[in-house]
């Protein structure tokens, strides 16, 4: 996986997409921010790329296709699975069962959001800093 490839972040909610942009900015990664309202969007772009994404972040509750079913539509999709793309889920969601059924997706994260800016930059900083150091089967690529 490129460190530098695009983060990718699936949020439907117009105000959660503009801090998490401007927070991943404030962060000075070297990877482009990518943004999409729903699922359905998603799946059709990483079928249609050959970008290696550095990671995606995903709401659960995302109109037309919901972050539960684009992590199954990509597990299911030969090609998109074995790009091994951290998937990590940012949500207000945190019902047992809903965070049982993600894990039982194989992501490699769940995260209640944080409520004030400070907080969220401090999550996304983590998750960041961990996956960069992290190896994966792309992490050389």
């Amino acid at each position: 996986m490129s460190k530098y490839g695009p983060i990718v972040i699936v949020e439907d909610d117009p105000d959660d997409q503009l801090i998490y942009k401007e927070i991943v900015e404030s962060l000075h990664p070297k990877n482009e921010v990518t943004i999409f309202d729903n699922g359905e969007d998603v799946l059709h772009y990483l079928q249609s790329t050959r970008e290696q994404p550095f990671i995606i972040l995903s709401d659960i509750n995302l109109p037309r296709m919901n972050g539960l079913e684009l992590r199954r539509q990509i597990d299911a999709n030969e090609v998109l699975r074995k790009k091994s793309i951290p998937f990590v889920f940012l949500s207000t969601t945190d019902a047992g069962h809903i965070v049982e059924e993600a894990f039982n997706l194989t992501i490699q994260g769940f995260f209640v959001k944080a409520h004030s800016y400070a907080e969220i930059a401090q999550q996304l900083k983590c998750i960041f800093e961990y996956w960069k150091a992290c190896r994966h089967p792309n992490s050389s690529k």
